[in-house]
C-alpha cells in the first residue's frame, strides 16, 4: 500500500491517529506501526543525550513520511502488538535513511545503549 495523501503530525497525549511517536514508530489510520528494520534513542532517554538524539530521529521520520510517498511492507506483530514493517519511499528504506544520518541504528534483534 503507497501512502501518499496523509500528514502525519508529532503524536500529543490521547487517542492517536496519523502521527509519529518516535524515530520507530507511528501512527496510521488507527494502527501502530513499528519499523522493523532499525532502533532508535528512546523520548523518554536514560541520559540527555539519548533524549536530544530520540527527538531528532523522530522529528526527521516526521519529514520523510511527510515529503513524499511511501510504502509499508507489512511483516507481523511485535510483542508489544504493533505492526513490523518495512517502511520505504522513493529513496529506499526510510530506515536505512536514519541510519545514514546517525540518527538510529540497524535493528540486531536487542536494544543497546544510547547514551555515551
Amino acid at each position: 500500500m503507497i501512502l501518499s495523501a496523509i500528514a502525519l503530525t508529532l503524536c500529543a497525549p490521547g487517542p492517536r491517529d496519523n502521527c509519529v511517536v518516535d524515530g520507530d514508530t507511528f501512527w496510521l489510520a488507527g494502527e501502530k506501526v513499528r519499523i522493523a528494520d532499525i532502533d532508535t534513542p528512546e523520548i523518554n532517554g536514560e541520559c540527555p543525550s539519548e533524549t536530544a538524539r530520540a527527538r531528532q530521529a523522530r522529528d526527521r521520520l516526521l519529514a520523510l513520511l511527510n515529503a513524499a510517498p511511501f510504502e509499508i511492507r507489512r511483516a507481523g506483530k511485535d510483542r508489544y502488538g504493533r505492526t513490523l514493517a518495512i517502511v520505504t519511499n522513493g529513496r529506499g528504506s526510510v530506515g536505512d535513511q536514519l541510519v545514514a544520518e546517525g540518527l538510529a541504528r540497524t535493528w540486531s534483534g536487542r536494544r543497546e545503549e544510547w547514551c555515551e
